[in-house]
C-alpha cells in the first residue's frame, strides 16, 4: 500500500495510489452527478486535492480510502454549491425551452419509471445532513462504519447513532433498507 506522504512527491506513488482507488472514487461520484464529463472532471479534482492535501495525512484519523472519501464529499459538495449558484444565475436571464408532445411524453415515461427511486431520494433528503451522510456512505458508498466515522470526522459511536437514526426516520415513511453486507460484518 502506499504511503499517503510520498503521492504528493513521488508520480510513480501517486500512479500506485491512483490505480488502487480510482474505480472506487470514480463510483462515488458517479452516483453524485449524472454528467459523464463532470464525473471525469470532479474525480479527477479529487485526486489533485489528494496531491495537495498528501502532506497533511495523519493514519491515526483514518484509513486512506476514508481520507480519499472525505476528499471526494469535500469536492463533490463544492461542485454542487457552485453549480447551484450558476443555476441561480441562468434563471436570472433564460427563458424556457418549449417542449414538443414527444418531449413531454417521454419525461413522463421517465418520471413514472423513477418514481419509486426518487421517493427514497426524497425521504434521504429530509434527514438531518449528518444522518444522510452516514447513510449514503455505507449503504451507497460501501464503507464500513468506521471508515464513515472518519471521513465524516466524528466518534464511531456518534455515527452508528447517526446512521441508526437514519435508518429509523426511513422504516418510519415505509422505506426499508437491507443492510449492506460491509455493516453486517462490522
Amino acid at each position: 500500500m502506499t504511503q499517503i506522504a510520498e503521492i504528493g512527491r513521488d508520480p510513480d506513488a501517486f500512479e500506485a495510489f491512483y490505480t488502487e482507488h480510482i474505480e472506487r472514487i470514480q463510483r462515488f461520484v458517479a452516483r453524485r452527478v449524472d454528467d459523464p464529463y463532470l464525473a471525469a472532471d470532479l474525480t479527477a479534482d479529487v485526486f489533485l486535492a489528494a496531491i495537495g492535501a498528501a502532506a497533511g495525512y495523519r493514519a491515526n484519523l483514518g484509513t486512506p480510502i476514508g481520507w480519499l472519501y472525505g476528499i471526494a464529499r469535500n469536492v463533490v459538495s463544492a461542485e454542487k454549491r457552485r453549480h447551484a449558484r450558476e443555476l441561480r444565475a441562468n434563471q436570472r436571464i433564460s427563458g424556457r425551452r418549449l417542449l414538443t408532445a414527444d418531449d413531454v411524453t417521454r419525461l413522463e415515461e421517465r418520471i413514472d419509471a423513477e418514481a419509486s427511486a426518487r421517493a427514497l431520494l426524497q425521504a434521504m433528503a429530509e434527514l438531518p445532513d449528518g444522518e444522510r451522510a452516514a447513510l449514503e456512505l455505507v449503504a451507497l458508498d460501501g464503507l464500513s462504519p468506521t471508515d464513515a466515522a472518519h471521513v465524516l470526522g466524528i466518534r464511531l459511536t456518534a455515527f452508528r447513532v447517526r446512521l441508526h437514526r437514519a435508518r429509523g426516520r426511513l422504516r418510519s415513511q415505509s422505506l426499508h433498507l437491507a443492510p449492506t453486507p460491509t455493516e453486517m460484518t462490522s
